[in-house]
């Protein structure tokens, strides 16, 4: 057994200068396991690792320790060979008081390989009936949330019991998208089988100017790159990329990316937009990509006793089939509505038609700012081109999307 030791102050100037650091440790060769324990007092500092061969985890500021083994890893972290050699712990300065911060961080490499921790799936659950909703020949809505985490990052629950509670609120589909990592992605389809539910693979590409999911299985994003490769790799390997709550607080939008570069996507419904009588989000759609983007909700769902839950609010996506690419295909056509939950009011584009279900009352704002009264539970009017429609109330909050 080996054991490193780094100790340090790191200031507010080390931040500004570079904010991710790397503490080198040396691992010798017939190691079993990797342990690392980070200590610090005041401020916040993210944890991550880095291999010879590559990026093996990130947990960011939710934990303080992690273990990588052959077999098995902290969730965050990539399992596989140890090889010997130079290894990296990634700390993120991600924010450092004026007086700074003391610090240690304490390897251990060891011969010895600690137990697996057990996890035991909760009974599968029952899943209420599936909402009837008009459909082109040949397809169907799906019922998904975009934006989800759990242990792999800084949710609460495993993947099994995410997926669990999201097929329990009627969900077809559910990408999983953890902050910086790919670790859960190797369990998605056993814990999608046992709940009844599609996990699409995804991650949360995670800075501290600002977020971007991206859909598929595309490998690990490296965030340290400016966020056009974050684009450019995705679409490489046929994944998608959306902006993230894009004028959430200290979480909102401000990577510098050229027109030709921004995504078609973004996050336009979020838990942040409390108030959806402002039309904040809607504007900076419109200022972001003049041609017009395709509107994604996603609940950025962590723990089940926050105040939003899995499907609040609810993307809609019209997909030929129910499985990942299905859902990967019809949100690349730009298929999709947004709802504030599973039962609420929606707008549909199908076939060249807009149809309102479950909004009398309210009112249909065009894309050209056009508007008119919707009267019935299910109202049938022409689509007027490409570009973001919605339904609001008479005092102009928003309650339904449609891309």
């Amino acid at each position: 057994m080996t054991v490193t030791v780094h100790r340090g102050r790191w200031s507010l100037e080390d931040r500004l200068e570079r904010g991710l650091r790397e503490l080198p440790i040396d691992v010798p060769s017939g190691t079993a396991s990797i342990t690392v324990e980070l200590s610090f007092e005041g401020g916040v500092i993210d944890l991550g690792c880095h291999g010879p061969d590559g990026f093996r985890g990130w947990s960011g500021g939710a934990r303080r320790q992690y273990t990588v083994t052959a077999e098995w890893a902290t969730p965050g972290y990539l399992p596989g060979e140890l090889e010997p050699g130079t290894w990296h712990v990634w700390l993120g300065l991600h924010r450092i008081p004026p007086d700074g911060v003391p610090y240690e961080v304490k390897v251990t490499c060891s011969g010895a390989l600690p137990p697996r921790p057990d996890e035991t799936p909760p009974p599968r659950p029952e899943r209420p009936p599936r909402r009837d909703l008009p459909a082109s020949d040949g397809m169907r809505w799906l019922a998904g949330d975009l934006h989800s985490h759990t242990v792999h990052s800084d949710g609460t629950l495993t993947v099994h019991e995410l997926a669990c509670l999201a097929a329990s609120r009627g969900l077809d589909f559910l990408a999983v998208t953890d902050h910086n990592t790919v670790s859960h992605h190797p369990g998605l389809p056993a814990a999608g089988a046992h709940a009844g539910i599609t996990l699409l693979p995804g991650q949360e590409v995670t800075t501290d100017l600002g977020h971007a999911n991206v859909f598929g299985d595309t490998g690990w994003v490296d965030f340290r790159r400016p966020s056009a490769d974050w684009a450019a790799f995705a679409d490489a390997r046929g994944g998608l990329m959306s902006i993230n709550h894009p004028l959430s607080g200290d979480c909102a939008w401000r990577h510098p990316l050229p027109a030709a570069s921004r995504p078609r996507f973004a996050e336009i419904w979020h838990p942040t937009w409390w108030d959806r009588r402002w039309g904040a989000p809607l504007a900076w759609a419109d200022v972001w990509r003049p041609g017009g983007v395709v509107p994604l909700g996603g609940s950025d769902f962590h723990d089940p006793d926050q105040f939003k839950n899995v499907g609040e609010p609810v993307t809609w996506v019209l997909a030929e089939d129910d499985g990942a690419a299905g859902v990967l295909g019809g949100l690349a056509a730009g298929r999709t509505s947004i709802s504030a939950g599973p039962d609420a009011p929606v707008l549909l584009r199908v076939d060249g038609e807009l149809i309102a279900i479950g909004a009398d009352g309210t009112v249909l704002v065009r894309p050209d700012g056009r508007r008119a009264a919707v009267r019935g539970d299910r109202v049938r009017m022409p689509a007027d081109g490409p570009g973001m429609h919605r339904l609001e109330t008479h005092e102009n909050e928003v309650i339904a999307l449609c891309g």
